[in-house]
């Protein structure tokens, strides 16, 4: 399960890195994201001024949307055997809906760089508030438009700037060749919905608290900073004693992961199999 502004083909040499280890793997798509992406038509002819104001159907989803689309991707896959749920990024929070709504259908969930909110920190958007995210990589100059009215946070990743594009690599894949970086902002969408940040995505200790879980925690990650990780294991940690995060810690790692997509499916593999 992606993250903000991104698509499940980001995550496609992970899915294949699992097959190849005799997993099924399946990357999924949130609604109007990767093969259903809505690319505004001003951004296609980068006119920056006309894409400050071209409204986006991203604007009406909500969290409920994209846990639902979810769900339906665990309700198919449990039919066929057990279902490990991996959310990198803000799929952490469909991670947590999905988790607290049907935890019988899933055998373990993973939280890869991934926001996990707590009764604490109970949204995306507190997440983010928090002490802990204070020295994250902040992109509000490359914002194009009014949030507020478009009803969605909009990025140029096309953009020429060099200042953008410094920018919006520390904060993605600060690890990663000129060359890959170029091929991840290929991928990268320019609309998210400003309202699902700031929804409420907080597991219960007797639904989602029952679900084994993982944390691939990165431990160079600029937009998701290794503190704020950190607190968001230690308060799942508290909220279920019993049933506590394993960690698998890439101390290198970037918010997309290391750039070998193999380094994770290994982890994703032991997990599988109940290895530490």
């Amino acid at each position: 399960m992606h993250g903000t502004h991104s698509a499940g083909g980001h995550l496609a040499g992970i899915a294949r890195e699992l097959q190849r280890r005799g997993h099924r793997a399946v990357t999924v798509d949130q609604p109007m994201h990767g093969t259903e992406a809505f690319v505004p038509e001003a951004y296609q002819r980068q006119d920056l001024r006309a894409l400050a104001t071209e409204p986006s159907p991203l604007a009406e989803l909500t969290l409920d949307d994209y846990a639902r689309r979810v769900e339906g991707h665990v309700r198919d896959a449990a039919r066929h055997g057990p279902v490990v749920l991996v959310g990198h990024s803000m799929g952490g929070t469909s991670v947590s809906r999905v988790a607290d709504a049907v935890p019988r259908l899933l055998d373990r969930i993973c939280y890869f760089a991934a926001f996990c909110p707590s009764r604490a920190m109970p949204s995306l958007e507190a997440c983010m508030s928090s002490p802990e995210a204070a020295d994250a990589m902040d992109p509000d100059e490359q914002v194009i438009g009014d949030p507020e009215k478009l009803g969605v946070i909009r990025l140029n990743w096309r953009t020429g700037s060099a200042k953008d594009l410094a920018l919006f690599k520390e904060m993605v894949c600060a690890d990663y060749p000129d060359a890959a970086f170029r091929r991840i902002l290929g991928l990268m969408q320019t609309d998210e919905c400003v309202r699902a940040y700031g929804e409420r995505a907080v597991g219960r200790a007797h639904t989602w608290g029952r679900v084994p879980r993982t944390y691939l925690r990165t431990g160079r990650d600029r937009l998701v900073p290794p503190a704020l990780q950190d607190r968001m294991i230690a308060e799942a940690d508290e909220l279920t004693p019993h049933n506590r995060f394993d960690v698998r810690d890439f101390p290198r790692a970037s918010h997309m992961g290391p750039p070998d997509p193999g380094l994770v499916a290994d982890a994703l593999h032991e997990v599988r199999l109940g290895r530490r």
